[in-house]
């Protein structure tokens, strides 16, 4: 039988190769292949499709969360509330700061909860740093109004969420920062790595800018001390190109997940709703389920694709050890750990595969 794939980058290729390579010629013959034009464009391109005024194209969403968290003053001795079931890069960035990071349960939606990050707060949290996980935006209307009683910044991990909306506010647009990554594999992927900040201040805006590009003002005249962290010329034009069609994919991605919601068995299988206001774009299809590696093995034994998002929290991870947490601290997030799975959700998929997945995991549960 014929597999069906967890990703299907070849898929991708073979839609987009006629559009796609002139515009890779076009940069590798126009010889300027950092910064520029390119670069420029695609920055405006997110500004209009997210609507934040500012938008600074970096080299990946890891850097767009570590420079973020820089210019907001996150330092030596702060602490900053995150969840403790993202990827790692979210919690690495906040070390990298030289910052504590200080975790908060989740709820049933994989997504912060926000009585625990009201209880997360002390006198050294210094900022928020709500996860998007799966494409599905945070309780972004509590965690604000938990900031703002305690004075703190909120930068937002929007990695998995470009488009995503909650009553009509775009993912990465609600805090004081939106850190995106353009990894291959998201709904807005680049060929290979990068990412990019927006946000409504100028100030942070100019800032990035500058330490993006080593701390430089101009050729000659360094401010302060910053890295390279550019986004290069031909990822900022395939990006442009692929920003396009963007809505394309999250409406192919909406429509499998919505067949999945149909096919498969709410008694054996949990599928976080879509609440009032949610707009999800589905960077992935995470159900729950008991007995979930054997699932995946009786998936994976009928060439079916499935991933984990993520086995291991992050407070459980050997380079997390002198935050001193252990089993049973955070108990919401650790018990999905053991019933996550990702399931084929990308926009080259037909009805059938949804079907053909739904059927191999409704008669594996039953």
């Amino acid at each position: 039988m014929a597999g069906i794939p967890y990703v299907d980058m070849a898929a991708q290729f073979a839609a987009e190769r006629e559009r796609l390579m002139p515009v890779v010629e076009s940069v590798l013959a126009g010889g300027m292949w950092v910064g520029g034009a390119a670069v420029e464009a695609f920055e405006a391109a997110v500004r209009a499709y997210t609507g934040a005024a500012h938008c600074v194209a970096l080299n990946s969403g890891t850097d767009a969360l570590a420079l973020g968290l820089k210019v907001l003053g996150v330092g030596p001795g702060d602490e900053v509330i995150t969840p403790p079931n993202s990827f790692v890069a979210s919690t690495a960035a906040i070390v990298q700061a030289g910052a504590v990071p200080v975790f908060a349960d989740v709820l049933p939606d994989q997504n912060l909860d926000p009585e625990r990050v009201a209880a997360a707060v002390t006198a050294r949290t210094r900022a928020i740093m709500p996860v998007h996980l799966t494409g599905r935006m945070a309780d972004m209307g509590a965690i604000m109004d938990i900031a703002a009683r305690h004075g703190l910044a909120v930068i937002e991990d929007a990695a998995q969420s470009i488009g995503s909306m909650l009553h009509g506010r775009q993912a990465g647009t609600v805090g004081h920062l939106g850190c995106f990554s353009a990894h291959p594999l998201k709904n807005l992927n680049a060929a290979g790595d990068a990412g990019f900040v927006v946000t409504d201040d100028g100030d942070m805006a100019d800032r990035l800018r500058r330490l993006r590009n080593h701390g430089m003002v101009d050729r000659d005249t360094v401010a302060e001390w910053g890295v390279v962290s550019r986004m290069d010329t031909l990822q900022a034009a395939i990006l442009t190109a692929r920003l396009e069609t963007l809505d394309d994919v999250i409406a192919a991605r909406r429509a499998n997940a919505a067949r999945y919601r149909a096919l498969l068995d709410p008694a054996a299988v949990f599928m976080p709703p879509d609440g009032n206001g949610e707009f999800n774009t589905y960077h992935t299809f995470v159900v729950q389920v008991d007995r979930r590696d054997a699932l995946r093995a009786h998936l994976a034994e009928r060439g079916i694709g499935s991933a984990i998002h993520y086995p291991v929290p992050i407070h459980l991870q050997p380079a997390a050890a002198a935050l001193g947490h252990g089993p049973g601290s955070f108990p919401v997030a650790e018990a999905q750990a053991g019933r996550i799975l990702s399931l084929p959700v990308h926009q080259f998929l037909a009805p059938a595969d949804i079907e053909t997945v739904a059927v191999a995991v409704n008669g594996f549960l039953a």
